[in-house]
């Protein structure tokens, strides 16, 4: 499989460039490319080990790490088992799947204050479930990098559509798109709902691939995750995080209520699952707040709260969404009431944020009893509260967007919809390819 350039791509350089680095810690849920792209990155240097702690032939190696913490030890033992040499400014050393094995994880920091000029990577699927059992984290000793599956940037480029990227990335509601780009993108935006952004799937497709294909890879990265929940069997059984999994899909664009999540799980159960699949990086919440001013954390209520599954790909295959609705442009919001793209849009805003602090998303609904007004997302641009609305089409009433700007006194309003950049009073108008433009400009 061919390697696809990712955004991270330039974090990852931009590290391997520092004068003064930390050992880095990539974070992401499974099969979102972080391994591939610490490979790419290894292609950079003289020498490039790899080590994956999941693997049952590095037994010893997990021996190694429980014996001692020291970075020249291990170096000298790892170089001798590799056959490969570790010297600073030459070698990139990569742990893999770290959560495996904890003691690794604390050699983290040992390697930051022993050896500074060894380039050191780690990565894993399931490390927020490790790092609660590392007694003392090197806080400010080691640095996290987050990982999510293609942008619509990423899949486009991916696609071979540089051009057309690099176009979108100039684009804005002075500078807006012919009519034949917009429809182009309107055309790859359906694709990539459809087939997620999880490296696998879009390879397969950018390389000849059937869509249905694409569906039988997702059904088979679907498993992998039901596998995953065997690993937190321990702390949840597997039965009860597998019914509030399917629950969170299923609630997906509307607050999630514990009660509809399970019959025979009482609210704690019910939440320890939740912050479980949240910690695996599968699941992204969306809270609500008051939005009477910043941050929006401040007024934020935890009671309160969306739940956006990590993909578009994985979502629709779960639901097992009629595909034939999804290769008309005009019929998209009648696939699944339109939630599918309130999803999209707030995958595209977390993958738009920064990789080392990703932006929590919030939504706004008015807290008067019997009020049905409420706003898909709320985010701050520069010092402005802005309130998001997401449309499946190019019409619909924006009524709890009007009346969030009377109240809050925004500045203005987005509408993301499949619609041209444009503006009309004071809402300006994103087409739902650019949802990334929300959170950057």
């Amino acid at each position: 499989m061919n390697y696809i350039n990712r955004t991270i791509d330039k974090s990852l350089l931009e590290w391997k460039n520092e004068a003064e680095r930390k050992p880095l810690l990539l974070r992401g849920a499974r099969q979102v490319g972080k391994s591939s792209s610490v490979r790419e990155l290894g292609k950079k240097f003289d020498y490039f080990l790899e080590i994956n702690f999941e693997k049952k032939q590095n037994k010893k190696v997990k021996e190694l790490f429980n014996t001692t913490s020291s970075p020249k030890t291990l170096c000298d033992e790892l170089s001798l088992m590799y056959e490969t040499p570790i010297v600073s400014g030459k070698t990139l050393l990569f742990l893999d799947e770290i959560q495996a094995c904890i003691p690794a994880i604390s050699s983290l920091r040992f390697f930051y204050e022993e050896m500074p000029d060894l380039h050191v990577i780690s990565a894993g699927s399931l490390l927020e479930f490790a790092l609660q059992e590392v007694p003392s984290f090197g806080v400010g000793r080691i640095r996290s990098l987050f990982m999510f599956p293609l942008s619509f940037d990423e899949f486009i480029r991916a696609m071979g559509a540089n051009m057309l990227a690099d176009r979108l990335q100039e684009a804005t509601i002075e500078n807006p798109l012919s009519e034949q780009t917009h429809a182009k993108c309107k055309e790859l935006l359906l694709k990539h709902i459809l087939i997620g952004g999880m490296p696998e799937v879009v390879s397969k497709y950018a390389n000849g691939g059937t869509l249905l294909e694409c569906q039988q890879t997702l059904d088979d990265l679907t498993l992998t995750f039901y596998d995953d929940f065997a690993k937190y069997k321990e702390r949840v059984p597997v039965s009860r995080l597998r019914e509030v999994f399917s629950s969170i899909i299923r609630q997906t664009g509307e607050k999630f209520t514990y009660s509809k999540a399970s019959q025979s799980a009482n609210h704690l159960q019910i939440k320890e699952s939740v912050d479980l699949l949240e910690l695996a990086g599968i699941v992204y919440p969306v809270t609500h707040t008051s939005a009477n001013g910043l941050p929006l954390a401040a007024e934020q209520n935890i009671k309160y709260r969306k739940y956006l599954i990590f993909d578009t790909g994985i979502y629709q295959r779960f639901l097992k969404l009629d595909l034939s609705n999804f290769l008309n442009v005009n019929r998209l919001e009648q696939v699944n009431n339109g939630t599918l793209t309130e999803l999209y849009a707030g995958l595209e805003m977390k993958k738009a944020s920064s990789t080392h602090f990703p932006s929590e998303l919030y939504y706004w609904q008015r807290e008067k009893y019997g009020s049905e007004a409420e706003v898909d997302y709320v985010v701050q641009r520069e010092s402005n509260i802005i309130p998001v609305e997401i449309k499946s089409g190019t019409k619909g009433t924006m009524q709890s967007m009007y009346r969030f700007i009377s109240e809050k006194n925004s500045k203005y309003g987005i509408r993301c919809s499949m619609e041209n950049f444009g503006q009309f009073q004071n809402i300006k108008i994103f087409p739902l390819y650019t949802a990334d433009k929300i959170i950057k400009n």
